[in-house]
């Protein structure tokens, strides 16, 4: 009986044996014509990538005023208020419609990035006393990444 494949591998695999790296191939033409990655999808993994910093130290949400503080009855438009924590460093932060004002903890400079997905973020500078502000307030996801020496901080994302 004849077999039209070879089933012998590149690499001297014996009878019944498939070289890998043609089967994975075969497999990944297979999926890219029976079920493509949608375009936007494949953009957006390669910027989420792009945006990973291995050297950077994750500051945790600590307190959200939208999930923390009590309503205040007939307070409108009040500010979001937020609290990450990366070891000894605290950032605060506040969120309103005219922008983001924010406090670096213990004070010091630094230089803060607005990050807002692949888009490049608002530059900011925190002063001497760890203060810094922003005229633009964040839409969607957005996270802040703080250069403070040689210390790279980046904020879990939220959703403005």
């Amino acid at each position: 009986m004849s077999d039209d494949i070879d089933h012998e591998g590149e690499h001297g695999g014996g009878p019944g044996e498939f070289d890998d790296a043609v089967l994975e191939e075969e497999l990944r033409r297979a999926a890219a014509v029976l079920d493509p990655v949608p375009a936007h999808l494949r953009q957006l993994a390669v910027e989420a990538y792009a945006l990973h910093d291995l050297d950077a130290r994750v500051a945790e949400l600590t307190f959200d005023s939208l999930l923390d503080a009590l309503p205040v009855r007939g307070a409108l438009d009040v500010p979001r208020m937020l609290t990450f924590q990366a070891g000894e460093l605290t950032v605060d932060v506040e969120v309103t419609g005219d922008g983001l004002l924010g406090q670096v903890l213990p004070p010091q400079p630094a230089a803060v990035e607005v990050l807002h997905g692949p888009r490049p973020g608002a530059r900011l500078v925190a002063d001497d006393l760890g203060r810094f502000a922003g005229d633009a307030p964040p839409t969607g996801p957005f996270a802040l990444r703080l250069r403070t020496g040689a210390e790279v901080v980046v904020t879990e994302w939220l959703r403005a």
